[in-house]
């Protein structure tokens, strides 16, 4: 049996969203702060969940900066931090849970499997959606989210775009391996159809019983029952009334005379005569021989 097509797509969607969403939670790029003051135009200070890095067209970047505004200790970071590693464990809960759903080296899927596998994926995105996006509602709130006071300005990084990316991609991939649940109950309905009920039908008011008399059967049909033939039953015999009368023997009947006798020799003289002599009888008619 081939791979359904929504386990395939869930089957790539899914971990491209763990990959996404991996690189977005370790990597220190969720906020772009820029323009400090006394310091070089072209100086950058990228800030993540667990890191951040000075970077300077004029030099290699250089990550583990102090946190002087207590950027760490912010409420939406640490939310963040949990729920995204939250959601990583369960994109691999999922993924593994799909790996056995689909069973491509099999030539029949688990559906039922396969559809608790998208269960678990479509939460895993929305594990890790609400982080980014309540990061990215207070991300220009300095109060919520401390950053130096102006000109300083803060912008949006890559981080949080693959985070966005990875959530949309686990959402879909999950809700594609949770259409597996279709044939799965298809299967289900069809079986419970054709189970037979588990007690005696009760009877409703539209239903009566009507036990009609067994009719009378030819001793043909009557007597062949439970795919046997059974003789009928001994019926006694009616005495005879009388006294047998006596039957005459049969009669030979022969006749003593032979007919043939004489035949042969008055054959001889007739046969210059006419037929009508030759006749046994005469007939009233006239023959030839008298006209």
């Amino acid at each position: 049996m081939r791979t359904p097509v929504v386990m395939t797509l869930g089957m790539v969607l899914a971990p491209c969203g763990l990959l996404l969403n991996l690189t977005g939670t370790l990597a220190p790029g969720w906020r772009l702060v820029k323009g400090f003051l006394n310091q070089p135009v072209d100086v950058v200070l990228y800030q993540g969940l667990w890191d951040m890095c000075r970077e300077q067209s004029s030099r290699e970047r250089e990550c583990g900066q102090p946190d002087e505004w207590g950027y760490f200790a912010a409420e939406p970071v640490l939310v963040a931090r949990a729920l995204m590693v939250t959601s990583l464990a369960t994109t691999a809960l999922g993924l593994l849970l799909a790996s056995l759903g689909v069973r491509c080296w099999q030539d029949e899927p688990h559906f039922a499997l396969a559809g608790v596998s998208g269960l678990v994926l479509f939460v895993a995105g929305l594990l890790s959606l609400i982080p980014v996006s309540w990061y990215n509602h207070f991300l220009g709130d300095r109060e919520v989210l401390p950053a130096p006071a102006s000109p300083v300005t803060v912008q949006v990084s890559y981080s949080l775009v693959l985070g966005y990316l990875g959530s949309c991609l686990l959402l879909l991939g999950g809700f594609s391996l949770a259409l597996s649940f279709a044939p799965w109950c298809e299967e289900r309905c069809r079986r419970c159809r054709k189970a037979p009920s588990a007690g005696p039908r009760r009877s409703s008011v539209s239903t009566i019983q009507v036990e009609w008399p067994e009719p009378e059967l030819a001793p043909a049909i009557k007597y062949y029952r439970d795919g046997q033939h059974r003789p009928p039953p001994a019926q006694p015999r009616k005495p005879k009334v009388g006294f047998p009368m006596p039957r005459p023997p049969p009669k030979a009947y022969t006749n003593p005379v032979d007919v043939l006798d004489g035949e042969g020799a008055k054959a001889a003289p007739s046969q210059g005569t006419s037929s009508c002599s030759t006749q046994p009888y005469r007939s009233s008619l006239p023959c030839d021989s008298d006209l």
